[in-house]
C-alpha cells in the first residue's frame, strides 16, 4: 500500500517553503491569542444569560471537543510528512476531494472571521472618536496588521505573542480580583458564591438549555488549530507540536472556565446582559473605577490579536492549496523573508470586500457571509476527525512507529468527538434562531465541492 504521507509530498509542486523562525514562545501565545477575542470577552454573556451558572459546563464540554480534536491533530502532525497546514490533515487522511475542500472552507472561514473582528475593532475606536468613520478605522486596523504579517513570521509572532500576553495577564488579574470579592476579601458583605444558587438554582433552565448552548460556546474556541499551523513555521516542528498543541488547550480551558465560574459567582446571572460583556459587568458590579473603558481596551487588543491571527490563518491555508495546484500557482511564491505575500494579500483584499459588504448591504451580504461560515469549523473538524480515525489504522498496521503521540482511547475518544459534533449540529438544524447558520454553511460547502469538479473537469 503506498504511502499516503509521500503521497502528500510528490503531490506539491515548486520548492517554496514557508519560513521556520518561530519560537516555542511564539506558537504557545499565537494559539492562545486565535482563541481568546470577543468569543469570551463578550459572546461569554449570551451563554450565561442562556444557561445561567451552569455555563460554565457549556464551556467544560465545548473545551472537551477541542481537547479532543487538538490531541488528533498532535498524532498526525508528527505521524504525517509533509504537511504544513491543518487543512492538510484531511487530504492526508481522505484524498485531494477532502484537501480541496477543507482548505478553502477553513480560508473562507478565517476571511470573513477577520472582516467582522476588524468590524468589532472599529466599533470600540469610533465610541473612543466618534469623528472618525467606522469603515475607515476598520480598513486602516487592516492596513496595518496586514502590514505586521507580510514583515516575517517572526514579526508576526513577536507582535502576537505582546498582544496575546496583555490578554492572558487581563485576565489573569480578572481572576485575582474576582476571587478575592467572591471569597469576601473585598466585597464587604462576605463570600458571594451563594449566587450560584440563589437565583432560580445552579441549572435554572434545565441541562437542555445547558447543552444546547454548548452550540454557541464550541465557537468561542475555534482557533486552538493554530497551534499545528504555526508549528509549521517553527523551529523544530514535530517537538513544538507535541509540546504545545495539549497543554496550550488545557491552558485555555482554565482561562475560560475559571473566569465564567467567578463571574456567575460575583454577579448574578440575571443581571448579565446578552452581547454586553460580562466582564465590564463585573468590573463595574464590584465598583473597579474605570472597569468599562479597561475591558473595552482588552477587547480592542483581543480583537486586534485575533484578527491578525486570522490574517495568518489565511496565507498558509492558500499557498497549500496553490502547492497542492488546487489554486492558482503564482500563489507559491514567498518573498526574500520567506512569507506567502501574495496569498496574504488575496485574503486582504477579500477581506475589505467584506467590510465594503458590512457598510453597504449589512442585512442582506454580510448577513449571508457571517451566517453561511457559522458552522464551517465544526465541518472541518468532523473531516479531520475521520482522518485521523483512516491514518491511525494506517500506520497501526503498516508503521507503528510513526505514533510518537496517541490518541486518548483509540477508537472511542474519536468517536465521542465526532458524535458530540454531530449532536451539535442536529441542535443547530433543530433551532429555529440558528438553523440558518447550518444550512448555509453547507449550501457553502456543497459550492465548493461543485467547484472542485468543475476545476478538475476543466484542468483535465
Amino acid at each position: 500500500m503506498t504511502d499516503i504521507s509521500m503521497n502528500v509530498a510528490t503531490d506539491i509542486s515548486g520548492g517554496a517553503e514557508l519560513s521556520r523562525s518561530l519560537k516555542s514562545r511564539h506558537v504557545s501565545m499565537i494559539a492562545i491569542g486565535g482563541i481568546i477575542g470577543a468569543g469570551l470577552f463578550v459572546g461569554s454573556s449570551t451563554t450565561i444569560s442562556q444557561a445561567g451558572p451552569a455555563a460554565v459546563f457549556s464551556f467544560a464540554i465545548a473545551g472537551f471537543i477541542i481537547l479532543l480534536v487538538m490531541r488528533m491533530l498532535s498524532e498526525m502532525a508528527i505521524a504525517v510528512d509533509g504537511v504544513q497546514t491543518f487543512p492538510d490533515f484531511a487530504r492526508a487522511g481522505l484524498g485531494h476531494l477532502a484537501g480541496f475542500l477543507s482548505g478553502w472552507l477553513y480560508w473562507y472561514f478565517w476571511v470573513v472571521v477577520v472582516a467582522i473582528q476588524a468590524i468589532a475593532g472599529a466599533q470600540i475606536i469610533h465610541g473612543w472618536f466618534p469623528a472618525i468613520p467606522e469603515l475607515g478605522i476598520g480598513i486602516g486596523l487592516m492596513a496595518i496588521l496586514t502590514a505586521v504579517n507580510l514583515m516575517s513570521a517572526r514579526a508576526y509572532g513577536e507582535f502576537e505573542f505582546w498582544f496575546s500576553s496583555i490578554k492572558v495577564a487581563a485576565i489573569i488579574v480578572f481572576i485575582l480580583l474576582c476571587a478575592a470579592w467572591a471569597f469576601g476579601f473585598t466585597s464587604g458583605n462576605g463570600a458571594t458564591f451563594g449566587n450560584l444558587t440563589q437565583h432560580g438554582g445552579f441549572v435554572p433552565n434545565g441541562w437542555g438549555v445547558v447543552l444546547a448552548a454548548a452550540t454557541s460556546t464550541i465557537f468561542s474556541l475555534v482557533g486552538a488549530e493554530i497551534a499545528t499551523i504555526a508549528a509549521a513555521e517553527s523551529e523544530e516542528p514535530a517537538k513544538v507540536i507535541s509540546r504545545m498543541t495539549v497543554s496550550v488547550t488545557l491552558r485555555i480551558l482554565v482561562f475560560y472556565i475559571l473566569s465564567i465560574f467567578l463571574i456567575v459567582s460575583v454577579v448574578p446571572w440575571t443581571e448579565i446582559v446578552p452581547k454586553v460583556s460580562p466582564f465590564a459587568a463585573t468590573l463595574g458590579y464590584m465598583g473597579i473605577p474605570a472597569g468599562k473603558l479597561i475591558m473595552e481596551a482588552v477587547v480592542l487588543v483581543a480583537v486586534l490579536s485575533c484578527l491578525k491571527s486570522g490574517l495568518y490563518c489565511t496565507s498558509p491555508a492558500l499557498f497549500g492549496l496553490a502547492k497542492h495546484k488546487d489554486a492558482p500557482q503564482w500563489l507559491v511564491q514567498v518573498n526574500a523573508r520567506k512569507v506567502p505575500a501574495r496569498a496574504i494579500l488575496i485574503a486582504s483584499l477579500f477581506s475589505y470586500g467584506a467590510l465594503a459588504a458590512d457598510a453597504l448591504s449589512r442585512d442582506v451580504v454580510f448577513s449571508f457571509l457571517l451566517n453561511s461560515c457559522g458552522v464551517t469549523m465544526l465541518i472541518l473538524y468532523l473531516m479531520t476527525s475521520a482522518a485521523q480515525l483512516k491514518l491511525r489504522n494506517k500506520y497501526e498496521a503498516e508503521d507503528p512507529a510513526r505514533l510518537q503521540i496517541k490518541m486518548w482511547f483509540h477508537p472511542f475518544g474519536t468517536y465521542i468527538a465526532m458524535a458530540a459534533m454531530l449532536v451539535i449540529l442536529l441542535a443547530k438544524g433543530l433551532d429555529a434562531a440558528a438553523s440558518k447558520e447550518l444550512w448555509l454553511s453547507l449550501v457553502v460547502a456543497g459550492g465548493f465541492a461543485a467547484a472542485f469538479f468543475i476545476f478538475r473537469r476543466s484542468a483535465a
